[in-house]
């Protein structure tokens, strides 16, 4: 009780921008949970190979990665309410489009649009949090914003696959999917009413500088060095993670002949453990440090990617993915919060978009290179060589993280970590 309590009160101490943020996310994440756990299975369903759907994956992360650094500074300089209002708005009508589009070419074209509505709000998100926050809220609060978001996918998830179950009782697989997929967009679209009542944070209002450290710390070299090295990072891990995430969904399919609704639990169970995960990240930061808790989590996810690579057995691979993406997933709001403390308001956005681009590369080059390997080697060994590919990526971007900002972030660090109330 004392753990909830302990939450439950720093809830109470966020302001109603960060409210309102919440509720918003809630609502686009079940959304966009339900329209992603089905599109895949929406394009197969219109007679494309994987191949396409590689494409589409590859061009929707390109886009978002082409735009997310003009995001992020256009988010810096014009603030970041109106930013993510009018994201959601692109983005929603963007997933009705995609939903009643059939021919292959403009399903590419869609997917590279809403790329670039999403790219806005992927920037905007957790800057916007750090500028309605105090530096010591910001551990716990980014790991609260990730494990509503993670659990409202979890909902998502779920109600795709059990919508399209129910609907394939009265209508073709194809209606059946597409009919998902709009409930998923106008559920999306829902997210535009809390967003809507934002306010402009009060440190955006102009303020001279008299503090010669800030500014500093603004705008010169070292700023932007620390904000590269994340970068690196960002891009190593995101190459991992482009080979196999996008395409989890047809893997338990493919290999597995799991159904829609299968399918959709197993991927709902590791969101939920993901949140889970999300929760607890805070007390693991408060015994051993921001940059360890980051590299133990990542470090203890390794087996059981490799688990979910080579076994046969469906439950088997179900466990192995529910505790690799609870792991994995555990330190994305830590480092958020890493990097967050460590750059200046008005570099914030620029950091968030840079490490989001990295990122999303990964997803946008290594999309053809892994449907490419799965169509060559099969259902078995095409995803055993991907995974492996991934946990080896995933090795080498953990203790890179650890030899860069290890000895030396802790030291600085130490004495900052926020003490979460009853935690």
């Amino acid at each position: 009780m004392a753990f909830y309590k302990g939450w439950i009160t720093q809830f109470n101490a966020y302001n109603t921008n960060i409210k309102l943020s919440m509720t918003a996310n809630i609502i686009t994440q079940i959304g966009i949970g339900i329209f992603i756990v089905i599109y895949n299975f929406y394009v197969r369903e219109l007679g494309y190979s994987e191949s396409v759907n590689g494409q589409i994956i590859s061009m929707a992360s390109l886009a978002t990665a082409i735009v997310l650094v003009p995001a992020g500074i256009i988010g810096d300089k014009f603030g970041r309410k109106r930013v993510i209002f009018s994201g959601i708005l692109v983005s929603g009508t963007l997933l009705i489009m995609r939903a009643l589009a059939a021919e292959e070419t403009m399903l590419v074209y869609l997917a590279f649009a809403a790329g670039l509505s999403g790219a806005f709000l992927q920037v905007s998100g957790i800057p916007w949090l750090a500028e309605n926050s105090d530096p010591s809220q910001r551990v716990n609060l980014f790991s609260l914003h990730f494990a509503l978001m993670t659990a409202a996918s979890v909902v998502g998830n779920l109600l795709g696959g059990i919508l399209t179950d129910f609907f394939g009782l009265f209508f073709s697989n194809l209606e059946s999917l597409r009919i998902t997929l709009l409930i998923g967009a106008v559920i999306y679209l829902g997210g535009a009413v809390p967003a809507f009542k934002f306010r402009t944070p009060a440190n955006r209002v102009a303020k001279p500088k008299t503090d010669e450290t800030a500014k500093k710390k603004a705008f010169n070299w070292s700023g932007f060095k620390i904000i590269a090295l994340f970068a690196v990072a960002q891009m190593l891990i995101g190459f991992g993670a482009g080979l196999v995430i996008p395409y989890l969904n047809l893997y338990f399919a493919g290999r597995f002949s799991a159904s829609t609704s299968t399918t959709g639990f197993i991927i709902s169970l590791g969101q939920a453990a993901t949140a889970f995960a999300m929760i607890i990240g805070p007390k693991v930061v408060k015994r051993v440090g921001e940059v360890r808790a980051v590299v133990i989590l990542q470090l203890l996810s390794l087996p059981f990617l490799l688990l979910t690579a080579y076994t046969q057995n469906l439950w088997l691979a179900a466990i192995g993915f529910l505790f690799r993406q609870a792991l994995m997933n555990a330190g994305n709001p830590i480092q958020s919060s890493l990097i967050m403390s460590r750059v200046d308001d008005s570099m914030k956005g620029l950091a968030n978009s840079i490490n989001q681009t990295v990122f999303n590369l990964g997803w946008a080059f290594m999309g053809p290179v892994s449907t490419g390997i799965v169509v060559k080697y099969g259902n078995y060994w095409g995803y055993a060589y991907v995974f492996t590919i991934t946990a080896s990526l995933y090795l080498i971007g953990s203790v890179y993280f650890y030899l860069v900002f290890g000895r030396k972030v802790l030291r600085n660090r130490a004495s900052q970590v926020p003490k979460a109330a009853g935690m």
